[in-house]
């Protein structure tokens, strides 16, 4: 049994499932994929590094207190946390942003989950298909960018979806052996699950990710894909997480930059969590 306890996601009472009408997500869509999603790549990159880097500013400190009063009923929240890259105090918004632990979560569990935020698609793979345009049906093996036939059928695949003021930092699903670490071009169209209705994992398939691979000691595959969205200046992985790297359970293997998702192909299926509940790092997958 897990040596810790996990709040349900009844529990968080700022967590909610968005109800948005089909006009206005068919709308929020169409602003998404066809006129951002139009512009070249770079461009979205360059406006979105250009966004991110206002956090970098010592102002943006500011936002800290009000921010964690709207989107924290714990008082105490920020006490679990310590400011990144060894710093002493918080110095702007990207520091809050990208906040360490002070103790990552302890769980005797052999599968956790690697990070925080709404579980917004889950399902076999073998039943999983998802349509980027019409006429062009994609499965999950476009998003991990591995062959149809490499990720068997009764494997279990997730999306999580990082809200902003969720922990943005990824960790290792199970301890393993990293076998492959792949850097996969693309858009940052808007990654919000609720406004692509019965596809929320539609921008998987086209924005900028890194795809990880870490086999298990029973030489299982674990699929990771670590998926950037609008407003992320970029997507870091350790210098030590490397091809090859042996990592233990919970160690941190990416951090993003403002808003992502991450999306794995298990072998497992989650024992304890359902579509649109509440996940945290360190819980029991």
């Amino acid at each position: 049994m897990p040596s810790v306890s996990y709040p349900t996601p009844e529990s968080d009472i700022h967590f909610k499932v968005f109800k948005v009408p089909q006009w206005r997500a068919a709308i929020y869509q169409f602003l998404s994929v066809r006129l951002w999603g139009s512009l070249p790549s770079t461009l979205q990159r360059r406006i979105s590094a250009w966004y991110s880097s206002l956090y970098t500013k010592s102002y943006s400190k500011k936002i800290i207190g009000p921010y964690l009063r709207v989107n924290y009923s714990d008082k105490n929240y920020l006490q679990k946390f310590k400011p990144p890259d060894g710093k002493k105090e918080f110095t702007n918004f990207q520091d809050f942003f990208t906040r360490e632990f002070k103790e990552l979560p302890q769980n005797k569990s052999a599968y956790v989950w690697p990070c925080e935020g709404l579980l917004c698609d889950m399902g076999s793979v073998m039943d999983t298909t998802i349509s980027n345009v019409k006429g062009d049906k994609r499965h999950i093996e476009s998003i991990f960018q591995v062959h149809k036939t490499s990720i068997p059928g009764d494997y279990h695949f997730i999306n999580v979806f990082l809200h902003n003021k969720n922990y943005h930092r990824i960790h290792a699903p199970v301890s393993g052996t990293i076998r492959r670490i792949q850097h996969v071009p693309g858009d940052l169209v808007v990654l919000r699950p609720w406004i692509y209705k019965q596809n929320p994992s539609l921008p998987a398939l086209r924005n900028e990710r890194y795809n990880m691979d870490i086999v298990d000691i029973w030489g299982r595959t674990w699929y990771l894909s670590i998926v950037g969205g609008p407003a992320v200046g970029t997507i870091a992985l350790p210098k030590h997480i490397t091809v090859g790297s042996k990592v233990e359970k919970l160690e941190e293997i990416a951090l993003f930059y403002l808003g992502s998702t991450c999306c794995m192909a298990a072998p497992e299926a989650p024992k304890h969590h359902f579509k649109n509940s509440f996940v945290q790092v360190g819980a029991t997958y």
